[in-house]
């Protein structure tokens, strides 16, 4: 028997119980055969090394495949078991980490960050002037639920005036793309505590800035629990969820599973991206201490939607409950107004982007969440379907448009809809 269907087979053993019985296929099988010649023909045309995709339908694998390559170079076939640098998938793992600290009441969202971070109590605000920058006070505390929206006004620090300061602290620029910090040689708390001594790009509540929010979240969770933030999400989460190939760095033994970086050039041929921050990274011989809430997991396919699966299922999955429903209901409500869509199609919640008008994220049902990695990844779970859908891919710059048609060929094989 292939591995394919060994891990689809596993997948289905530990599927929550008490699903409802399918009288007759929601997808029709020609239809998903189209998934494997779209996601082929990106390899083919040198657009990408390879992928991985995997749809569960209320638990159940309906569909997973893998094209391409592992490490082209060396000749090594990817797998539907291959480690994927994550990226900002890692941000749902550590909100879901904060939420349940928020659940047994050592926290709360309304908490001032400096509470946990002293050098966040008296943050700035850096606008350009005539003259240079000017720098000014926050309005008000930065919150841990101005974290979780990323509505504190926190960017990645590569943003133009403020750029050179962050580079000078070690972030920004300095930091690869912004977000990297797997090269660093202190825990997370000494670079966030460094954080909070610049200025940052916006007043708390004004704006939605996609930045280190979820980093500084990791840190306090760090705090709050006494452990270090690889040991919380191990012992909260994927130790739990039987997660066993999620990891913030790649046992050595397991190092020929990660899959190699590829980057798009102006062409958007893929090639082989180089070694460092801006490319395959320090996840198998970095230091080992930075653990990045933010953007530092490395995870397969399958473990990633094991995740996904226990949010659609309300916080459970397999007998074992991570989180109330009422703590995934926060996850996945638009927390922000219109501060991430002006026109209201969209909305943010704690760590997911939420669909709120059917056309607004391609054919994702109203409610559907999601959100990406820099490394091209995406997902969604859509709960009026019963769906998890995860595409996991390592290209970093990404030109192509993959991943955002790779959930469009999903539902076009959907022929049975609940909608």
């Amino acid at each position: 028997m292939d591995r394919t269907r060994l891990l689809a087979l596993a997948l289905l053993c530990v599927a929550p119980t008490g699903l409802p019985a399918q009288t007759r296929p929601s997808f029709a099988p020609a239809r998903l055969a189209r998934i494997d010649r779209f996601m082929q023909q990106y390899v083919d045309s040198g657009q990408i090394g390879g992928a991985v995709g995997l749809v569960l339908e209320n638990g159940r694998v309906i569909y997973q495949h893998a094209v391409g390559w592992l490490d082209k170079e060396t000749g090594r076939r990817m797998t539907p078991d291959a480690l994927f640098r994550i990226a900002s998938q890692t941000k749902a793992l550590t909100t879901v980490a904060i939420l349940s600290l928020v659940e047994e009441g050592l926290l709360a969202v309304g908490d001032p960050v400096s509470r946990y971070i002293p050098t966040f109590a008296h943050t700035t605000v850096a606008t350009k002037s005539d003259t240079g920058l000017v720098t000014k006070p926050a309005a008000r505390p930065i919150t841990i639920r101005d974290l979780l929206t990323h509505t504190a006004g926190i960017s990645y620090g590569t943003d133009g005036p403020i750029a050179p300061l962050y580079t000078a602290k070690g972030l920004g620029p300095a930091a690869g793309w912004g977000w990297y910090t797997a090269d660093k040689d202190e825990p997370i708390c000494t670079t966030m505590e460094r954080l909070g001594s610049l200025p940052f790009t916006a007043q708390p509540g004004e704006r939605w800035v996609y930045g280190y929010n979820t980093d500084i979240l990791g840190c306090v969770a760090e705090r709050v629990s006494g452990m270090p933030l690889d040991q919380l999400i191990r012992t909260r989460i994927t130790g739990p969820l039987k997660m066993n190939d999620t990891y913030f760095f790649v046992p050595r033994g397991a190092s020929g599973q990660l899959a190699t970086v590829y980057a798009s050039d102006s062409t958007n041929h893929a090639h082989r991206a180089p070694d460092g921050p801006r490319g395959q990274g320090n996840y198998v011989d970095g230091p080992r201490k930075s653990f990045s809430g933010g953007a530092g997991l490395v995870s397969t396919a399958a473990d990633y939607a094991r995740f996904l699966e226990m949010l659609r299922n309300g916080g459970a999955l397999g007998g074992v409950r991570i989180l109330a429903p009422h703590s995934v209901d926060l996850m996945t409500h638009n927390q922000v107004g219109l501060l991430f869509d002006s026109t209201g199609a969209r909305g943010f919640g704690f760590g997911f982007q939420t669909t709120e008008r059917y056309g607004a994220n391609g054919m994702a049902s109203v409610g559907t969440f999601s959100w990406g990695g820099a490394y091209g990844s995406g997902y969604s779970v859509d709960p009026v379907e019963h769906l998890v859908i995860v595409f996991m891919i390592n290209q970093l710059p990404n030109r192509t448009d993959i991943a955002g048609k790779f959930p469009t060929l999903v539902y076009q094989a959907l022929v049975t809809s609940r909608r």
